[in-house]
């Protein structure tokens, strides 16, 4: 008989040990950082959204694009910063809670980039607010079809998330912490060895027009698929057979919903049994 797909409530009282956050952008025209009237009501309903209660701290980032010198564009994109700080305090943020007001001056563009240039340096001249949410504990989570183990009678198409596969952001080297969870399954997927599986990489906090975020190693932008070859090679170190496993980076594209920490994941997809 057809199973149906179980409901596990897992991470059950795991403290996220990574702050949520939450990017919001603006976008300024060329050698300006005025705020026009669009822009301001953008920014206010962020602002309402908000839920200040849960803010652990705020950041500002201003950006320029590739033209210019960088004395100049470090003052610019300084100013963009500054003038948004002062917008966000007027709509009531308070401002112990903005640690970091900083310009960063010229984004270059990446060379898999160059096909639209001026769409391209349109997003690259804005500012970054960067709201960072104070820790939260699960106590329950349900996803169906999505485990921390493997279930005693898997389908294709499971998936298994790793609660504790967790990377420092722009990186794909396997933490301490990260190569003992994947002892865990690794064990356990020993003990299955039917199942062939593919082993997603997942990134998040990205513009949706880039799709796939870039590794600091190689400085290219494919981290998730990155992320994943880290873990598929790992296995292989602890005698799980090539021929079983897959791995694809899928960058942005597969958001759980259930905010940002869940979607910097890497995640073992049962494909056959």
């Amino acid at each position: 008989m057809k199973r149906f797909l179980l409901i596990l409530s897992f991470l059950m009282s795991f403290f996220l040990r990574a702050q949520e956050e939450e990017v919001h952008s603006i976008y300024f025209e060329f050698d300006k950082y005025d705020l026009k009237e669009i822009q301001a009501e953008a920014l206010l309903k962020f602002t309402q959204k908000l839920d200040t209660t849960h803010i652990e701290t705020i950041e500002i980032f201003g950006y320029c694009d590739d033209r210019g010198k960088d004395e100049y564009n470090y003052v610019l994109s300084t100013n963009r910063a500054n003038t948004v700080k002062e917008k966000l305090i007027s709509k009531g943020i308070k401002s112990k809670i903005i640690i970091s007001i900083e310009g960063k001056g010229r984004i270059l563009i990446d060379d898999d980039l160059l096909e639209n240039i001026p769409e391209i340096r349109s997003k690259n001249r804005r500012v970054d607010v960067v709201v960072n949410y104070k820790p939260i504990t699960i106590e329950k989570l349900e996803i169906p079809g999505i485990y921390n183990i493997i279930p005693k009678e898997p389908i294709i198409g499971d998936r298994i998330y790793l609660d504790k596969l967790l990377f420092e952001r722009g990186s794909s080297k396997l933490s301490f912490q990260a190569k003992k969870e994947l002892d865990r399954i690794a064990k356990q997927l020993l003990k299955f060895k039917n199942i062939e599986f593919e082993i997603q990489g997942h990134v998040c906090c990205i513009p949706t027009y880039q799709k796939e975020a870039i590794d600091r190693e190689t400085k290219k932008r494919e981290l998730s698929t990155n992320r994943a070859l880290a873990v598929y090679k790992y296995l292989f170190l602890k005698k799980i057979n090539k021929k079983r496993m897959t791995y694809k980076g899928y960058g942005n594209t597969q958001s759980l919903g259930k905010g940002a920490l869940l979607d910097r994941r890497v995640e073992i997809v049962i494909t056959k049994i």
